[in-house]
C-alpha cells in the first residue's frame, strides 16, 4: 500500500511540474501569435495583404489549379464539420 502511495505523490508532482512547463511554453507563444504588433500591422496594411493574397492565388490558378481545388475542399469539410458541432 505504501508504494501506491508513494507512486500517486510522485505522480502528482510530475502533473504539477508539466503543468508548469506547459504555462511557460504558452508564455513564450504568446508574443508569436495574436500580439497586439500583430493586430496593428494587419490594420494599417490591410490592402497590402490582401493584394498579396489575391497575387498569390492568381499565380496558383496558373501554376497548380488541383491546389485550389484542395483547398476549397478543405475549407468546405471544416465549415460543414462546424455546422455540425453547432
Amino acid at each position: 500500500m505504501d508504494t501506491l502511495e508513494t507512486k500517486n505523490i510522485k505522480l502528482k508532482e510530475k502533473i504539477i511540474q508539466l503543468e508548469d512547463k506547459i504555462k511557460e511554453y504558452e508564455e513564450k507563444m504568446k508574443k508569436y501569435t495574436n500580439s497586439e504588433a500583430h493586430k496593428k500591422y494587419y490594420q494599417e496594411h490591410k490592402e497590402e495583404v490582401k493584394k498579396k493574397g489575391l497575387n498569390y492565388l492568381k499565380k496558383l490558378k496558373e501554376e497548380n489549379h488541383e491546389k485550389i481545388k484542395e483547398y476549397r475542399k478543405n475549407e468546405y469539410l471544416k465549415e460543414k464539420k462546424k455546422k455540425i458541432i453547432s
